[in-house]
């Protein structure tokens, strides 16, 4: 199967296993996936993550998620996790106009120069980039 949107398919593997409930979501791997997953699990949004080589099912491996749920709640830690730029619109954005996520409660990935990064992190090396998606 061919995807045309990667990062779609990974914001959506993350949202669909949630509704499911399920603790451990798998999603073929890639630079960028990776990346994003470091910075899930860095800002605390996911319990922890493998990154396994399973070049028998996809050439690049495998990433193993184990998802975060409130203990109380059981509700899942991430409330939203939406994309923003797509191919077919591209979102830009200049290293002081990256949008803040509920008022820097949430966490906006940002595609930069320097690599894949937080809106946060983005500011501090004042860089800008494409808008991957927001988390919250």
């Amino acid at each position: 199967m061919h995807v045309t949107d990667p990062i779609a398919d990974y914001l959506t593997r993350i949202r669909n296993a949630q509704m499911a409930g399920h603790r451990i979501v798998e999603i073929p791997a890639s630079k960028l996936k990776k990346r994003m997953t470091e910075i899930l699990y860095d800002q605390g949004y996911i319990l922890k993550y493998a990154f396994e080589d399973d070049s028998a099912t996809y050439k690049q491996g495998v990433i193993k998620i184990a998802l975060k749920y409130d203990p109380v709640s059981k509700q899942p830690v991430i409330r939203e996790l939406v994309r923003v730029s797509r191919p077919g619109l591209r979102k830009f954005s200049g290293a002081g106009s990256i949008p803040r996520v509920i008022n820097g409660l949430g966490i906006m990935i940002v595609s930069t120069s320097k690599g894949v990064m937080t809106d946060k992190q983005a500011r501090e090396h004042n860089v800008g980039g494409e808008l991957l998606c927001y988390v919250c």
